[in-house]
């Protein structure tokens, strides 16, 4: 079996007012993997619905190796609304496709086969990804590298998770938004950008 490098976690659509784009970090980053020539695919869950198809068929465009079971819940998406200004809202649907993605057959064999994943906080806002996540990382190879893109969105994030995940990774990707976040959940405020950074690599390895 190939060693994927996987983007695990939240497919979706972004709902502009003028149309309709394709989404979701995870997807995003094993694309680029691919474009650099690894073995790379996204591993999510989508909807017995139009969009669901939608979904595949743009990954296939694009040339993307895909793991997305269809389930009893409809495809992500994002309503983006704009104001006067043309200044974006968003609002992340619940209840979706990736809020519920299985443990398969087939995604427990790429997590124990995986030679990098990458996930963040956002498709752990339900316990049913969430604990698809945590067991994939856990089954994942010992030298299998583990990358956390925190990706923090809204108010779908928690302490716990933020922690689990930085216990668990090798890579912490973080912008500088999310470290001031970050920074004041695990009492780091009064420190630089480098100074914080050096802590969370102190702290969680």
């Amino acid at each position: 079996m190939k060693r994927y490098v996987v983007g695990l976690g939240e497919a979706l659509w972004d709902m502009f007012p003028d149309g309709k784009k394709i989404g979701g970090a995870p997807a995003n980053f094993a694309y680029h993997a691919a474009q650099w020539g690894y073995d790379a695919i996204a591993v999510s869950a989508i909807g017995s619905d139009e969009l669901g198809d939608w979904t595949i068929e743009a990954l296939d465009r694009k040339g993307l190796d895909h793991a997305m079971p269809r389930i009893g819940f409809p495809t992500g998406t994002v309503q983006v609304t704009l104001d006067e200004a043309g200044v974006p809202s968003y609002d992340i649907c619940e209840g979706v496709a990736w809020d519920n993605i299985p443990m398969t057959p087939e995604i427990e064999a790429i997590a124990r086969h995986c030679r990098a994943v990458c996930w963040g906080s956002l498709a752990q806002r339900s316990a049913v990804s969430r604990a698809t996540i945590k067991r994939f990382v856990a089954l994942a190879p010992a030298d299998a590298l583990k990358i956390f893109d925190i990706n923090l969105r809204q108010q779908f994030y928690t302490e716990e998770v933020i922690k689990d995940s930085l216990e668990k990774c090798d890579i912490l990707k973080i912008n500088d938004e999310e470290l001031v976040i970050v920074s004041r959940m695990f009492g780091l405020t009064g420190l630089d950008d480098e100074a914080k950074c050096m802590r969370l690599i102190a702290d969680y390895g």
